[in-house]
Parts: structure tokens; sequence; C-alpha cells
């Protein structure tokens, strides 16, 4: 029974926005495979993790019949991307499939659908919201980096969602530097402020899968689920139980150490400082006095880098240390010519800020050095 015919690219496309999620090593094996479901002309892949489902469509189904079948989602994509462009057919006959292009053809084992573990949907989203996908693409991207990766607070191994009235705050913190970004939406949720923790794998699906267009991305919000709907993509996430820390306490005050540098020159000059950097210890001086910035580091060899930067600083002069790596992570991503840092003293927190512009702040926590 033929289930689909179309262009290699035409499949592969589908294919790769489902694929992301998929474990290569699972205790379910079925789960390395994906759902795919014919519904007369439409094509459903849809696939999960327990934790994330991802479903999207698209029309190249042959024949009226409606039919479903799990298939390995690793083996299909990688035989379709080795394939040479042209017209692709999958078919069914007892329990495999078959992937056929020209003079090649592959048979693949299938698993039964009914036992495929699909996410329950929520049955009342609370608050719901519009943004362009270039938006919420930003917002990930302005936070994601200070995402815990396997800490055993488990609650920050995610992003902070903050959905209040027409503004969507993001929030993410390892303990050591937190980043803040807010956007405003055209149009108010209308309910209370909702605050949801996503898990960090959702996170980078989402920025895999958006783009920067202003197509609009539907966020629904339930007590325990996520829901994002855009450009035939369909993504459902579990999120995190339990209380982010208050950001708002965390975010420093009425500094009077502020300078303005340009972000490329400290990138630069921060990048050939680590060089000299060990693995363990990624830490680095800072020193500041009258209208300069000295930026140094030694290692157990006693080597030692130093970099120098004329600045607009008529503040304390101060020693102060940090990891190099989280100064780093700011500064690959934001995208502005200059940055404001505002220093307290030096076992303070640094507050990094874009000029004139109070929707993005980071912390960086000092280093003993």
């Amino acid at each position: 029974m033929q289930l689909v015919k179309t262009s290699r690219d035409n499949l592969l496309r589908p294919l790769q926005i489902v694929s992301g999620i998929v474990e290569r090593r699972h205790t379910l094996p079925i789960l390395a495979n994906l759902l795919i479901r014919k519904t007369g002309p439409t094509v459903s892949f849809l696939s999960t993790d327990i934790e994330i489902q991802i479903t999207t469509h698209a029309d190249c189904g042959v024949g009226g019949e409606n039919v479903a079948t799990t298939v390995a989602a690793r083996k299909l994509l990688d035989i379709l991307r080795a394939m040479p462009d042209g017209e692709v057919a999958l078919s069914l006959n007892d329990k495999r499939m078959t992937v056929q292009s020209g003079k090649s053809r592959f048979a693949l084992q299938t698993l039964a659908p009914d036992e495929f573990p699909t996410v329950t949907e929520a049955t009342d989203y609370g608050a719901q919201i519009a943004l362009p996908q270039k938006t919420l693409k930003h917002l990930l991207a302005m936070v994601h980096f200070a995402m815990a990766q396997q800490d055993i607070r488990y609650y920050l191994n995610g992003m902070l969602l903050v959905v209040d009235g027409k503004k969507v705050m993001a929030v993410a913190t390892d303990g050591h530097r937190l980043a803040y970004c807010a956007v405003e939406t055209e149009t108010a949720t209308g309910g209370a402020r909702q605050e949801v923790i996503i898990p960090r794998k959702t996170i980078l699906e989402l920025q895999r899968l958006l783009d920067e267009s202003d197509d609009p991305v539907q966020l629904q919000l339930a007590a325990n689920q996520v829901k994002f709907s855009f450009a035939n993509v369909e993504l459902i996430s579990k999120l995190v139980e339990g209380k982010f820390p208050d950001f708002q306490r965390v975010i420093p005050k009425g500094y009077k150490n502020t300078f303005l540098v340009e972000r490329v020159a400290l990138q630069q000059a921060l990048q050939r400082t680590a060089i000299l950097t060990s693995d363990k210890f990624k830490g680095v001086r800072c020193m500041l006095d009258t209208n300069i910035l000295k930026v140094s580091s030694t290692n157990a060899d006693q080597e030692e880098a130093q970099e120098e930067l004329e600045i607009d600083y008529q503040g304390d002069a101060l020693d102060i240390g940090f990891n190099v790596t989280y100064l780093l992570d700011v500064l690959a991503n934001l995208k502005t010519d200059n940055i404001r840092v505002s220093l307290g003293d030096s076992n303070a927190s640094a507050l990094i800020t874009v000029p004139d512009d109070d929707n993005f702040q980071y912390v960086v926590m000092p280093m003993r050095i």
C-alpha cells in the first residue's frame, strides 16, 4: 500500500523538523521511531521523548486510505539525505516500509502505531499569547546560554517564562550568572500573571525550529504543559516543577561605578586573555582605574596575558575577578555596538546591560583570583 509520493526535499523537510528530539538510545525502543499517520492526502509526522512532542504535516499522501505506522527516525532520515534529488515513494507492506527512489530501494522494519506513547494534551490552557517567530527566537537567544546543564537543582535546568499582561519575560540562571530579557506583545492575555519553567531541551529545540520571520507563534500555557504552534509545527512540552529563584532580587540596583565599552573590542581582548587560562580555572582579572580597563590572566606555568582598553570611567579603582566564559557568552549573544558595565565593589556581582534599553540585564558573580 503506497503512503507517500513526493520529491525528496518535500519529505526531508518535515522529517528534519521532528527528528531533533528523537533519542538514539532509549529504554523504550519505539521512541526511536516516528509515528506517521496518513489521512487522505495529508500526512502527519510525530516524534516524542515522553517529555516533548513535535508534530508537523505535509500534503504528500497517495490514495484515500487512512493508515498509520511507525518507523526508525534516524534510518529514514539518513536514507533520504543520502539519496539524490528526485521523486521518493514510501509504501507499507506486511509490517515493512519500503523507501524507493529511482533504482534505490530500502526495506525498513515498522512497529505497531497503537504502541506509540503520544503526549496527552492539556484540556485547559490558561494564558494564550501570539508573538512573531523572530521575537520569540530573540527572547530565547538572549537568555538560553545562562541555563544550567545538569544541576542537582533541577528547576535551574530550564528557562523561566513569565507572562504578565502584554509583557513576556525570559530568565535563565545556573547559580553563577543570570540573564533576563523582556519583550512586549501586541495583545494582552487578560489573565493573571503566569510563571512556568520550560525544560532546557525544549528551549534548544525551539531555537532550532524558529526562523527570523514575522509569522506568528501561538503560545499556550497550562498548569503542567506548554504548547507552541507555528508554521505547520506543533510542539508540546512538559514543564519543570519547582520554584525558580526570585530573579528581581538578584539583579543589582543603584551601582555608581559604570562605564560604556565597545562590545567587540572587549570580546576580542577577553578571547586573547582566555588563551592562557586553564580548562579547570577560567578566571580573568579586571582592573579598573580612571579611563582604563586592564584584563589579565595567569596560569600554573607562571605565564601571563594582559590587555588594556581605554574607556570613559571616573569611578572607584577596582580589582575584580570573573569566569571569562560567562563574559564571552553574553558578548557573543549581544549584537549591540556598546555595552554598559555596572559594578559595586570587588565582592559584588557585575551588571551588564545595553545602553538605552531596559529589556536586557545580565548579572555575573565575581570569583576569587
